[in-house]
């Protein structure tokens, strides 16, 4: 059962890769690298791109489809290492991102990061975009000893940013961002943009879905909480 949008909004919370940046070509460069060192074919890059925000393990399972799940976690340090050295080469927001972003700080908006992505990659990859310092919080997947689709990193992003859960947003390419916002009490907004992991945002049960990020400052439009 869907909420109705909170009449003054205080604050948006998003995933990282696949709704605020598209993080795949430079995940899928790693991929490729490794693929090379161990002589294994590479795959191709749509099926890569569709399982981007389910992590790295995701993405391997992609490169390394005869593998058990234990050797492909005995590759997953090398993988890290191979998207630390090219991570933000190619990554980019998707477009409308930045205009969204930068309207809502004009307008006094306060937005934040829930992501299950490593804190120090987290961290680091704000920092090579231009984005370190800009967002109001930031919520690792390894902050917490628990990740989406629990809640306890949507309530622990609105705390830090001072933003109280029935007055902000949490917006999301995947459905366990739809239920770690739900779960915190948060208005959830999934996005049809993004990488989505093979599944439709209708049938998430979302508050709302948008199919580019100027549906959302549209929809932040004159619905700001008076400080």
């Amino acid at each position: 059962m869907t909420q109705p949008l909170p009449d003054a909004i205080e604050g948006v919370l998003f995933d990282l890769d696949g709704t605020l940046l598209d993080s795949a070509p430079d995940l899928y460069a790693a991929l490729l690298a490794q693929c090379e060192e161990e002589g294994e074919a590479p795959p191709p890059y749509e099926p890569v791109r569709e399982v981007v925000s389910s992590g790295a393990a995701a993405v391997l399972r992609q490169g390394f489809p005869a593998h058990d799940e234990a050797a492909r976690q005995a590759l997953l340090p090398r993988y890290l290492q191979l998207y630390h050295a090219v991570m933000g080469r190619d990554t980019r927001p998707f477009a409308g991102v930045d205009a969204l972003l930068e309207g809502m700080e004009a307008d006094g908006v306060r937005w934040g990061i829930v992501t299950n992505k490593a804190g120090f990659l987290t961290e680091e990859l704000l920092a090579r975009i231009g984005w370190g310092g800009r967002a109001a919080a930031v919520v690792a997947g390894d902050t917490l000893p628990v990740k989406k689709p629990d809640p306890a990193p949507v309530r622990l992003a609105c705390d830090r940013a001072g933003l109280a859960p029935a007055r902000s947003l949490f917006v999301g390419d995947d459905r366990r961002d739809v239920e770690a916002g739900r779960g915190a009490g948060l208005y959830t907004v999934a996005v049809r943009w993004g990488y989505l992991n093979g599944g439709d945002p209708d049938d998430w049960g979302a508050d709302l879905v948008v199919d580019h990020p100027q549906e959302l400052a549209a929809l932040l439009a004159g619905r700001q909480a008076l400080a």
